[in-house]
């Protein structure tokens, strides 16, 4: 199994599923996974959900510019970085943004994400 090809599909049905229904995602996600987003840390599957779907946009669309994936650990997991673009309805300008996630394949869903918007001053 390619490592790059699999990171690449992920970040596809991950972002896809992001944008049109967010409560999707809970799959993905286990009691022991963390996210860290903007800097507030959330764990589990529900609470991490609830923070997804009461963000205040409601409509979105992810663009990817990068999807870099390297092995992590003996077992086979995966770390996968990814950057792009979102476009959030009714405004002009898209927001950078970054997302680290850590894949260990003896648990099913992902461990670890981290999402930071890249500000920039105009």
């Amino acid at each position: 199994m390619d490592p790059d090809a699999v990171a690449k599909a992920f970040v596809e049905h991950y972002y896809s599923t992001f944008d049109a229904n967010r409560a999707n995602l809970a799959n993905l996600y286990q009691e022991s996974s963390m996210l860290t987003f903007e800097g507030q840390k959330i764990q589990g599957s529900p609470n991490i959900v609830a923070k997804l779907t009461s963000l205040p946009f409601q409509q979105c669309q992810h663009s990817i510019t990068t999807v870099d994936c390297q092995p992590s650990g003996p077992a086979g997991g995966m770390l996968v970085f990814v950057s792009g673009n979102l476009q959030l309805a009714g405004e002009q300008h898209a927001l950078k943004f970054s997302q680290v996630t850590l894949f260990i394949p003896m648990l099913s869903g992902c461990v670890s994400f981290l999402f930071r918007l890249v500000v920039e001053s105009i």
